[in-house]
């Protein structure tokens, strides 16, 4: 899967994005304006070279996608602490 490239980064489909958050894609967007669903996108250095990582916050789940520069997902992942918030170490990069 490819997420498309844009000025601002990447877009991520809200199909995807509800899947890995658990959350309705109709809700995502909403949510985000809310920002109950945070992000943050890193560009790679040193062997992480030409690869972003894009880390989504929502409730106690974070997911995470490793991108190429054009875009093909090369991993994704998600952790979840069930009903607790995540701690403060995992959402420092995404400012709270």
């Amino acid at each position: 899967m490819r997420l498309e490239r844009n000025l601002d980064g990447f877009a991520i489909d809200a199909s995807l994005l509800g899947e890995m958050l658990e959350v309705p894609p109709s809700c995502v967007q909403i949510l985000m304006r809310r920002r109950e669903i945070t992000s943050v996108c890193e560009r790679g250095e040193g062997e992480h070279e030409g690869q972003h990582r894009l880390t989504f916050f929502y409730k106690g789940r974070r997911a995470r996608l490793i991108v190429d520069e054009t875009g093909e997902i090369i991993r994704r992942s998600i952790i979840d602490v069930g009903d607790r918030s995540l701690p403060s170490a995992m959402r420092e990069a995404a400012g709270g």
